[in-house]
């Protein structure tokens, strides 16, 4: 253990070493075990170049994946966007994994290495480790290993069926990412050595069972037996929303490695099922988290005035939000929303005004740092908004809502700051942050057991949000190839009327 003066001499000097991240490491979570009381994982920090960061976000924060020809097209086109200014890079990117992986880019100032360790080894590290929704749908644990169990499967698969085809399963089941998920119902843990045993299992079943006089026979569907009285059984007994398990379970004629292509990319696709969830509560947080870290390491003698200059600029840039009429305006900041409402309880637990008894009586008077963890651990964005944004919140960020209504000329103001006003930005932004808003509900409706195999789909209209005709006849066709068979999609309004139907035959 060193005295403050060496810390203070090493986290104030602009140029960092190995010793300095380590000390940083150590001091910052000590600072967020005792003072924000943070569970987390155990920390990986990665030092990487420009490069290897770009080879990051090609491959979605994973350090390793499976081959597929979009992932080299992100790369290329960041990388070129990079090198000619037109972008710049995250100062960190971090993996919900156990041990928790942050990357961490090697141009970084010290001042810089020490927030993002505060942000993201603590902050996000903490929202990984205790929030429900990473800890009902993922597998910390587990998913690098996974990872590698993918890439090997797909790379054999080239080896023995064709890149070809094998990019063609990829293609299809990534344009039907968003419906391979579960959101009702927990997903099996991720498991590298399982899914081995599994396979293993499978083959050795095969190997078992295999009689030259079956290679004669026709392929039977993988569906369920129909009743020999001629009654029409309804299959499946009720609407499946997960197409792609549906596809990988149900699909007539797909040979059983094309499954288990279906069953990876169902997999990733749950894993990022909540990043997309949280991700104002996720960054607000890690941004609360460094924000108070920081601020304490100051307060502790750690660093010095010229250090926190430099902090507060950085710190300014994070929360920047250009006004909506600016031509950088690209929508509301994740970081400023999150960041604003978590300041925002502690503020009301704290110092309540009149307007806040009114509105948070729960919150008042309660220890912050109780009701922060309780918030960060059980909400999700879109619940989160709608019970936490606050009508001071709404005033600071000059919030309003505009209605948008094709048959007029006009944009008319559907929200100011009053009383009615507050409750209606607070829920039209909550329903922003859904996921239904931005995913249509569809569901496996039927199957015909007993004629054509057709795959029937039904869209549910909601929020009255309907189908692009030119993307759902394309999304078809990506169906129509894994179930192998004729797909036919009917989109119904509120009331259960048809208002218009796709089919691929």
């Amino acid at each position: 253990m060193m005295d403050k003066d060496t810390y203070r001499a090493m986290f104030c000097n602009p140029n960092w070493d190995y010793k300095t991240l380590e000390a940083a490491d150590e001091v910052i979570g000590r600072i967020g075990s005792e003072y924000l009381k943070l569970k987390t994982y155990p920390n990986q920090i990665e030092i990487v170049t420009s490069e290897q960061m770009l080879d990051a976000y090609a491959l979605t924060g994973l350090p390793t994946s499976y081959p597929h020809w979009k992932f080299g097209k992100d790369f290329v086109l960041n990388q070129n966007n990079y090198t000619k200014g037109r972008m710049g890079l995250s100062y960190e990117m971090v993996i919900n994994s156990n041990p928790c992986i942050s990357y961490n880019m090697e141009n970084n100032s010290t001042c810089m290495m020490l927030l993002v360790i505060a942000h993201a080894c603590q902050g996000h590290n903490a929202f990984f480790a205790n929030n429900y929704m990473f800890l009902d749908w993922t597998s910390a644990d587990s998913i690098v290993d996974y990872m590698v169990f993918a890439r090997d499967f797909i790379m054999k698969c080239e080896e023995e069926y064709g890149e070809e085809e094998v990019e063609h399963v990829l293609d299809a089941a990534h344009a039907l990412m968003h419906h391979g998920v579960d959101k009702y119902k927990k997903p099996s843990k991720l498991s590298a050595k399982e899914e081995n045993e599994r396979l293993k299992q499978l083959t050795h079943v095969r190997r078992e069972n295999y009689d030259e006089i079956w290679r004669t026979l026709p392929t039977a569907p993988n569906l369920p037996e129909t009743p020999g009285n001629g009654e029409e059984k309804k299959f499946p007994k009720e609407p499946e929303e997960n197409i792609l398990y549906f596809i990988e379970k149900y699909a007539p004629s797909l040979p059983s490695w094309k499954r288990e292509i279906i069953r990876i990319v169902r997999k990733v696709s749950q894993y990022f099922f909540p990043q997309g969830a949280t991700k104002v509560m996720n960054e607000g947080f890690a941004t609360f988290t460094h924000y108070h870290i920081i601020n304490k390491l100051f307060d502790e003698g750690y660093v010095n005035d010229g250090f926190m200059l430099e902090f507060l600029k950085n710190h300014s840039g994070v929360l920047y939000q250009p006004e909506y009429n600016s031509k950088y305006y690209s929508g509301l900041n994740p970081y400023t929303l999150g960041y604003n409402i978590f300041t925002d309880i502690k503020r009301i637990c704290q110092e309540p005004t009149a307007e806040d008894k009114l509105w948070f009586p729960n919150l008042v008077g309660k220890d912050w740092l109780e009701q922060v963890h309780y918030v960060m651990e059980n909400f999700r964005d879109d619940s989160f908004i709608l019970q936490y944004l606050s009508p001071k919140v709404i005033r600071d960020m000059k919030l309003f809502t505009i209605v948008d209504d094709e048959q007029e000329d006009a944009y008319e103001i559907g929200a100011i700051h009053n009383e009615r006003g507050y409750r209606k930005v607070r829920e039209q932004l909550s329903t922003q942050y859904d996921r239904s808003y931005h995913v249509p509900n569809i569901q496996v409706t039927k199957v015909d057991l007993h004629k054509t195999s057709k795959l029937h789909l039904t869209h549910y209209v909601q929020k009255d949000r309907r189908l692009d005709a030119e993307s759902a006849q394309e999304t078809l066709t990506h169906i129509r190839y894994l179930w192998g068979f004729p797909v036919e999609l009917h989109s119904k309004n509120k009331l259960g009327i048809n208002e218009s139907t796709f089919e691929v035959k």
